[in-house]
């Protein structure tokens, strides 16, 4: 039984709830400016394809490799395409075009029909990247709080960690959003509701810990969740950047996230 689950469960909110961090430095920047728009899409893009091919992939082969040491490699596989799948069909589920008759109900943000269609384009991108990124956060708060609960102190640098990559991925969801509305309180709110799923992770982890959670399940979650995050960066976010800047700013974005997000990784631990 857990006698000392307060402080690993509010460290774990305290990470979650970064993103709302990552949500207000949004707007600092002009919704009008679509260079900056290209530049945060990539720069979104890059943290996510790092962070789904060091972190995440890391811990779901360690995980795996611990129940199922011959078998692990073809569980990685076949649990990217089951990731692939799932953003494919959160894809479908939202619609990539505006119907002609919803212009008449249109935001009054909107110059014309053509604006609307922009901002549609990228409200739906930060919709997917907040999916993604929720999904992602659901175990991430689950083992936060597992180790944790075991050790308070790693606990806390894994906390500090995830806190601070939390925060570029805040940006990732909160940035189109707003440029597509331009309404700062529902910029915000997307970002913390990606965020809570990781509390809601730890809280699930705190019910379940000494009854029937098998690590290797949270293992084949991890690695959905690198399926997902790839896809998205890669159907959505990408072609976004380039479209509303050029390569050359959505290279720079992409190379950004990942440059920002491994140094972050290294002097937090320590290097």
């Amino acid at each position: 039984m857990i006698t000392h689950w307060q402080i690993p469960l509010l460290m774990t909110f305290l990470a979650g709830f970064s993103t709302v961090i990552g949500g207000f430095i949004t707007f600092f920047v002009h919704k009008s400016n679509l260079k900056v728009l290209s530049l945060g899409l990539g720069f979104s893009a890059g943290v996510m394809i790092f962070v789904s091919f060091t972190e995440i992939l890391t811990t779901a082969e360690n995980l795996l490799k611990t129940y199922y040491p011959v078998k692990y490699h073809w569980l990685l596989f076949f649990g990217f395409i089951s990731g692939v799948v799932i953003a494919k069909l959160i894809d479908e589920f939202i619609p990539d075009h505006v119907e002609e008759t919803d212009f008449a109900d249109r935001d009054s943000t909107c110059e014309n029909d053509e604006d609307c269609k922009r901002k549609h384009k990228i409200k739906r991108a930060g919709l997917l990247t907040a999916i993604a990124i929720a999904v992602h956060n659901f175990p991430e708060g689950l083992g936060t709080f597992l180790v944790s609960s075991q050790n308070l102190a790693l606990g806390a640098s894994v906390a500090i960690a995830i806190a601070l990559h939390n925060i570029p991925e805040g940006i990732a969801v909160a940035l189109p959003i707003y440029h597509a509305t331009g309404k700062k309180r529902k910029a915000i709110w997307y970002s913390f509701w990606t965020g809570i799923t990781e509390p809601i992770g730890a809280i699930i982890g705190l019910g379940l810990l000494y009854w029937f959670l098998p690590e290797a399940f949270i293992g084949f979650l991890l690695i959905a969740v690198v399926g997902i995050m790839i896809y998205i960066s890669f159907d959505t976010l990408l072609p976004l950047s380039h479209e509303y800047g050029d390569w050359h700013y959505a290279i720079t974005g992409v190379m950004s996230g990942i440059i920002v997000i491994w140094a972050s990784l290294l002097l937090l631990n320590g290097y």
